[in-house]
């Protein structure tokens, strides 16, 4: 088959999924073509069935703001037109359902042929910004103009149905991780620069916006650290940050806190973290916290949204109210105390993570994909 894969470029859950979705298919000897605006961060092999296409937006003194989902639609028939694609898989219904439904309308006009597009709802998409009444008829209408629809969890599913007029099935096709890549053996030399003394390692990652209530994971560190010697590895970047590390230096535990900024290997990092804290207002799934559980990383996480699909309570973790900080304090120390139940868990963890295997996951997006990809009928 002949994708075309339009997604963000960045570190968030939805560019990472799409990446690793489009490698594995590559991987598969499917050629997919990425349409974005600058080259997707995980997008760091080189494999001859991957292509990757930049939109670019002309300026011109007559706009304020440059028309981007015009010229996404215009990449995408381009796109269609020279490298006959089979169909659209877009990731993050605004803007990319809209322009997806523009380019199939287009290359209809033209060529008589329907190229079916596919649109996975990711989480903000419908549970925030969609549901801004600027954006909500534009977002309902190129939903239900999808081919086919897909959540990635049960939860985000029932939220889109609760906020929006969807007049067709939304599929649920979890979120994946490629366990063979998080299963890896801690380096000890790493881990002894980080913690000199046999501390404790706790972690977090995001893009530290205010949904993900960033300054509650110092909150809850400092509060570990008074009972339990620790350290923590704060990773990602964003609006948040001097907010945590003002918090960080007034709870007096700066010196024990390092921000280590955006990592692509991230694994690494996960490999010798023992308790990973995800303290969230809302996860549509919870990316982040399956590659922790992955990593054999035993995740603290609020029970918002979709997170208690894939961590379940005092098995592979422990989960807590949003903003109940003493609780999540309270597990990880109890946790941390106890030796052989934080290998326990961390096995769990692992076990879980493995359900989510992309190995699992990618022959559910293959067979949706031949439900409506021409080839299907001549393959």
């Amino acid at each position: 088959m002949r994708i075309g894969i339009v997604c963000y470029p960045t570190f968030g859950g939805s560019g990472v999924l799409a990446t690793e979705l489009g490698k594995a298919l590559a991987d598969e000897g499917h050629q997919v073509h990425f349409i974005t605006y600058q080259q997707p961060v995980r997008l760091n092999v080189f494999n001859t069935n991957i292509f990757y296409h930049e939109v670019r937006v002309p300026t011109y003194p007559l706009f304020d703001y440059p028309p981007y989902e015009v010229a996404l639609a215009s990449t995408m028939v381009d796109v269609i037109m020279n490298y006959d694609l089979d169909l659209l898989h877009v990731h993050y219904a605004i803007p990319h359902a809209s322009a997806a439904y523009m380019a199939r309308q287009i290359v209809q006009k033209k060529t008589g042929r329907h190229v079916p597009f596919i649109t996975t709802l990711h989480g903000t998409d419908i549970t925030l910004v969609g549901k801004d009444k600027t954006y909500e008829p534009v977002v309902t209408f190129s939903i239900n103009e999808s081919d086919a629809i897909t959540a990635v969890s049960k939860n985000l599913r029932d939220e889109t149905y609760l906020s929006f007029a969807i007049e067709k099935d939304i599929e649920v096709i979890y979120n994946f991780v490629d366990v063979s890549r998080f299963n890896k053996k801690p380096i000890d030399a790493f881990r002894k620069v980080i913690a000199p003394h046999g501390e404790k390692i706790l972690m977090h990652a995001s893009n530290f916006r205010k949904v993900k209530r960033v300054t509650d994971v110092i909150s809850v560190f400092a509060a570990v650290q008074k009972v339990v010697p620790s350290k923590l590895l704060m990773v990602g970047d964003g609006p948040e940050r001097p907010a945590c590390e003002e918090l960080a230096r007034e709870l007096g535990v700066e010196h024990d806190v390092r921000f280590l900024g955006k990592q692509e290997q991230i694994e690494d990092i996960l490999a010798v973290s023992d308790v990973f804290l995800l303290p969230s207002e809302y996860e549509s799934f919870g990316l982040a916290a399956l590659e922790a559980m992955a990593a054999r990383t035993v995740v603290i996480s609020t029970n918002a949204g979709g997170l208690g699909e894939i961590n379940i309570q005092e098995k592979t973790g422990f989960m807590a109210d949003v903003g109940d900080t003493a609780a999540m304090s309270s597990f990880a120390i109890e946790l941390l105390k106890d030796e052989p139940r934080l290998a326990e868990m961390k096995e769990a963890a692992y076990a879980q993570a493995s359900l989510f295997d992309i190995k699992n996951i990618i022959p559910i997006y293959e067979a949706l994909y031949g439900r409506f990809c021409r080839m299907s009928l001549d393959t």
